[in-house]
C-alpha cells in the first residue's frame, strides 16, 4: 500500500472505528458485567443482538449515539485553514437545540446557557467551577479523534475542542493523549510506548491509570462497569490505552471493550477510533461498516474531511 493510501486507510479507519464502537457499545451501555452476561450470554457481537429496552430502542440498530454526533460537530468545524472553535461552538449549540438523544448532563448544563456561542470557554469554565472544579466527564474525550487526524497536529486545537464544554485539566490531558496516539499512528506509523505516554502528564492519578492499562492483561481488571465513575475521563482513556496496547486486531479490541459494560458506547468509541487509526479501515470487518445506520451519509462526511485533512482540499 502506497504511503498516501495508507494514511487515507488509517484516517477512515479512525472515523469508522469511532462510529462502529459507539453503535455496538450502545448494546451494553450502563450495564454491569452481570447484566451483560444475562442479556448476551454468548457475548455481544452484532448490532442485531442489541436488546430493545426503554433506553436502547430509541436508536435504530447500528446507529451511533451522541458520542459520534458531537464528533461530527467537530468534523464540520474544519476548513482549509484548520479548526475553528467558534464554528464548533455553533455546531454544538445547533445540535443541542435539536433535542439530541443521549446527551449527558454536563453537556446540557453548558449548552443550555443562552450566551454559550458568544463566550463558550467562559461558560464552560463557569459550569466547571460550579462543581467545585470536580467535573471530569468523558464527553470531550469521546469526540476528539478528528483533531488528531489533521496533517499538521496542533495541541492548541485539542485544548480548544475540549474546553468548549469540558474545562477540567483532566479532560484536557485525556484528549491530548488520545489525539496524539491517533496522529502518530496515522502520520508517522509510530506506536507509542508506556513511557511515551507517561511523559505527557504530571498527574499522579493518571499515571496510575496508564500503568494499569499497560500492565493488566485482562481488560476486566479496569472494572469499567464499576460504580460510581463509569463516565470518568481517565477510566475511558484507560480503556482506549488498554485496547491500543493489548488488542491483536480491531475486532478483538471492539468486542473486549463493549462486553465490559459501563459507559460502553463511549469507551468503545474512543478505543475503536484509536484502533482504527492503528490497524486501518481495511481491518474493520465489513459487517460493522455495511450495517452501520446511515452509512452512506456518514461516508460522505468522512471522505470530505479526510481529503481536507490530507491537504487535498474539497
Amino acid at each position: 500500500m502506497a504511503r498516501q493510501e495508507e494514511i487515507y486507510d488509517r484516517m477512515m479507519g479512525c472515523l469508522y472505528g469511532q462510529a462502529v464502537g459507539d453503535a455496538l457499545g450502545l448494546g451494553t451501555e450502563f450495564m454491569s458485567k452481570e447484566e451483560v452476561a444475562k442479556y448476551y450470554p454468548e457475548g455481544l457481537r452484532y448490532y442485531g443482538q442489541i436488546i430493545q429496552d426503554a433506553h436502547r430502542r430509541r436508536w435504530a440498530k447500528g446507529a451511533w449515539t451522541d458520542d459520534t454526533e458531537m464528533m461530527l460537530c467537530l468534523l464540520d468545524a474544519f476548513s482549509p485553514n484548520g479548526f475553528d472553535y467558534r464554528k464548533a461552538a455553533v455546531n454544538f449549540k445547533n445540535w443541542y437545540n435539536g433535542v439530541p438523544l443521549g446527551i449527558g448532563r454536563h453537556m446540557v448544563k453548558v449548552l443550555m446557557c443562552g450566551d454559550y456561542t458568544d463566550a463558550p470557554f467562559e461558560v464552560s469554565k463557569i459550569v466547571w467551577e460550579s462543581t467545585r472544579c470536580n467535573s471530569a466527564a468523558n464527553g470531550a474525550l469521546m469526540r476528539t479523534s478528528p483533531i488528531g487526524l489533521w496533517n499538521r497536529y496542533n495541541q492548541d486545537w485539542v485544548d480548544e475542542a475540549c474546553r468548549l464544554t469540558h474545562y477540567d485539566p483532566r479532560c484536557v490531558i485525556s484528549c491530548r493523549i488520545a489525539s496524539w496516539l491517533i496522529n502518530c499512528a496515522v502520520w508517522t506509523d509510530r506506536m507509542l510506548s508506556k513511557d511515551d505516554v507517561l511523559v505527557m502528564t504530571t498527574d499522579a492519578e493518571l499515571k496510575d491509570w496508564i500503568n494499569m492499562a499497560y500492565s493488566f492483561t485482562d481488560i476486566a481488571e479496569l472494572k469499567l462497569s464499576e460504580q460510581p465513575g463509569i463516565g470518568y475521563t481517565f477510566r475511558t482513556l484507560a480503556a482506549g490505552l488498554w485496547c491500543y496496547w493489548h488488542s491483536r486486531s480491531f475486532e478483538d479490541g471492539l468486542l473486549a471493550v463493549v462486553n465490559e459494560g459501563g459507559d460502553a458506547d463511549t469507551n468503545a468509541a474512543v478505543a475503536c477510533a484509536i484502533l482504527g487509526a492503528k490497524f486501518g479501515y481495511h481491518s474493520i470487518p465489513p459487517y460493522y461498516i455495511e450495517n452501520l445506520y446511515a452509512e452512506k451519509e456518514y461516508r460522505a462526511k468522512c471522505e470530505t474531511f479526510v481529503r481536507l485533512a490530507m491537504g487535498e482540499g474539497l
